[in-house]
This record gives structure tokens, sequence and C-alpha cells, in this order.
């Protein structure tokens, strides 16, 4: 199953600019649905007394485009388009603490991403779904005047810099530092001193890449508090943050590699923490302040930006995992999930790399060998460009031409 969600920073800005401060939250009804479709792209049309924020997946056998609307009733008059083109069969359903959802069967299985947007019309709100070729702008749009949010898949933090061309910015956070010299090897390697060698590694080869730049957290064997490593990434407009680690367990014959995303039990108390300091809060993601909204509202903002940073933290984590196992031992074959600080960024997608284990002799010996760094620094490197190629973000170079990493000659062994 793929997950298609809306990108955070444009549902906050739909809840809090379009909607006022109780957005969606009294529940919203669907009123038209109307199709337009070909052999080769569709489109999908809802009128809505409110803006809500789908759910999108895909199912397959057959293959299928699902569309969650939460909150949403079903007008009474409501008839669903009948089938045509792509879409071999369309249908909806009432489903528990009234939501609804529609189905629309496909009769292939296009390659491309759906599409959102939301606009605000005379009569109230319009979803517009679509796969294939962009369509045409509606026709029953209110006058310019109105305001209208484009809502697409990005994976852009909302304060990163649109504009032409731009780098991809990749944090990257040596982990411990200074008086914290982190887990230690039996033959006495600090993991202080490896992360940081991995990381300058991992730096260099980003900085190398045309339409990557890196910024390391820190560049010197000095001390950083956690919250202050993601701060420096938020400041850095970081696309992704990236945090190296070496492992430790008592028993010295575990070995391998493991790569964490935030746990939600990590999520909800970040939106605890969040939601405590809003009076205090002038400005969250995509520019909309947390002091001025109700309660509710304030928490489904803040919701809404995990969800996003959450789904493609995984999606990273996986082709990084997937390229570690190409240089030596995985200890855990799945994206693990924890509460770790340096996770709970609401900017960016975050992971977190457990390189390998530095209370293993043979793994200590390794993190400890330049040649296994570079290998190390690669891996990550090759995953981090996977995932851009799959998902650049908006006016960057990789949105542009998604395959311009293939232009420089790959020698990472992986």
């Amino acid at each position: 199953m793929s997950r298609y969600r809306i990108p955070a920073p444009v549902v906050l800005a739909m809840l809090a600019a379009l909607a006022g401060p109780a957005a969606g939250l009294a529940g919203a009804l669907l009123q038209t649905a109307a199709l337009d479709a070909d052999s080769s792209r569709l489109t999908l049309n809802l009128a809505l007394s409110a803006p809500v924020r789908p759910a999108v997946f895909t199912l397959d056998a057959p293959r299928r485009v699902v569309i969650d609307l939460p909150g949403t009733r079903c007008a009474s008059a409501l008839r669903l388009p009948t089938a045509a083109g792509l879409v071999a069969a369309i249908r909806g359903a009432a489903r528990a603490r009234n939501d609804y959802r529609l189905v629309l069967e496909l009769r292939d299985s296009p390659a491309a991403t759906p599409r959102f947007a939301v606009l605000q019309t005379a009569a109230g709100y319009q979803l517009q779904i679509s796969l294939g070729e962009a369509p045409a702008p509606p026709l029953a749009l209110a006058p310019a005047a109105v305001p209208t949010v484009a809502i697409q898949r990005v994976v852009a933090p909302a304060h990163a810099p649109v504009g032409l061309d731009r780098d991809i910015v990749v944090a990257i956070d040596a982990g411990h530092g200074g008086e914290d010299p982190g887990a230690s090897g039996p033959g006495g390697t600090h993991e202080k001193d490896v992360t940081l060698a991995i990381a300058r590694a991992l730096a260099a080869r980003i900085n190398a890449r045309p339409g990557m730049r890196a910024v390391l957290t820190r560049d010197s064997d000095r001390l950083i508090d956690l919250r202050e490593r993601t701060e420096r990434a938020r400041a850095a407009n970081a696309d992704l943050f990236v945090s190296i680690h070496a492992d430790a367990v008592r028993n010295r014959a575990i070995t391998g590699a493991s790569v964490y995303t935030l746990s939600d039990r990590g999520a909800s108390s970040e939106a605890a923490r969040w939601l405590a300091d809003r009076e205090n809060a002038a400005v969250m993601k995509g520019g909309v302040s947390l002091a001025n909204v109700n309660a509710s509202l304030a928490s489904v903002l803040v919701d809404a930006a995990q969800s996003q940073n959450m789904g493609a933290s995984v999606e990273a984590a996986d082709e990084v995992l997937a390229a570690l196992d190409r240089v030596g031992a995985i200890r855990k074959r799945i994206v693990q999930h924890a509460g770790f600080m340096v996770l709970k960024s609401p900017d960016a997608p975050s992971m977190l790399i457990e390189t390998a284990y530095i209370s293993n002799p043979a793994e200590e010996r390794n993190l400890a060998n330049r040649s296994y760094q570079e290998r190390l620094a690669s891996a990550i490197e090759a995953g981090v460009v996977a995932y851009f190629q799959r998902h650049p973000p908006d006016g960057t170079r990789y949105a542009r031409a998604p395959n311009i990493a293939l232009a420089v000659e790959d020698d990472s062994g992986v």
C-alpha cells in the first residue's frame, strides 16, 4: 500500500488562513462530485462546505485510489459520477466517526503521483484530486480576490526558500561531542570521534553533488544541546536531518546497523510541548502562529505537520537502510521508531542512524578505520540521493532534473 499525504505546511495555511479558528472541526458536507477522465488521466472535483484534510492511498488487486474525508458526511442528494476512461468504477460510503470514503477502481496503474488542490469558491470549497497530466483550472472558481491554496505532494519544509534551481539542503548531525563522548568501545574508541568523522565524510560527498548542499550541526569536538541541533538544521532551511551515531550494548557479540525515525509516542510528547508553548510560539510551520488559535485547531495544525514529516522520514530511512545493507551487517532490517530528541523537528524529515556497534571489537575497529568510515558515508549518501530522486523538493534542481545525480560518477561501491 502506498500512502500519499497532503503536505503539512499547506494544510496549516489552508486551515488557518482560509477557514478561521475552528476550521474542519465541526465537520464538512460533501455536496457534489464530478469526474473528468480519459484513458490516461483523471480529475475528481469534490464540492465541500468546509475544507478537510484528506488521506489518499492506493491499493492493488484491483488497483484503486482511496480517498478518506475525515469529519465529512454525505449530502442526501449526492450522486456519484459515472465511471469513465481510466476509472472502471467509483463508490462511496460513510465510515465510523462521520468519515466518508471514496474509492476509484482503475483500469490501469498510472505511475504518476496523485495531486491535490483545495480552492475556495463562491459556494464553499473544492477539493480536486488528479492523476496523469495536470488538469486545466476549474471553471467555476470565485473571482481572483478569493484566496486559492494549491496542494501537491512536496517534501520541502515550509521555511525552505522556494526559488528556481535551489540546492537541496541536508543537515548532518554528528552525535555527542565535547565532554559527552557517547559510547566507548573496548579498545577506547569514542563514539563522538567516529560520528564526527563519518559526518564530515558524508558532508564532503553531499557537497560534491550538483544540486545538493550539506550543513553540519557540529564540525568540531564540542557539545551541543539536542534541541539546538534541530534548531541549527531549521535555521539552515534543511530538507532532511540525518543524525549519526554508533550503538553499544553489554553483549559484545551483537553487531549491525539500524535506522530510526520518530515514534508515535515521541511525536505525541513533542506535540504536547508545542501546544503548551503555543502562547510563546510566534511562528510555526508555514508562518502560522499558534498564539492566536484555540487549542483544538492548534492540535490539528501540529498533528498535520507531524503526520507529513513522519511519513517522509520513513521513506528516506528505508532508502538509507537498504544502502547500508550493502556495506556491513544490519541489526534490524526494517526502520525502527523511537522518541529520540533530535528526531522531533517539525520542519523536515529526520532519521537517526546507528552505524554499527562500537561495543563489538570488530565493529569498533571498522568504525575507527578511515576507509570504512568513507564506505558508511557513501552508503548514507546513496540512500539520501535515491530518496530525493524519487521525492525532489519543489524549486530544486532535482525537481527540474531528477536524474542529475546520475551525472556524477558513483564510486560508493554500493
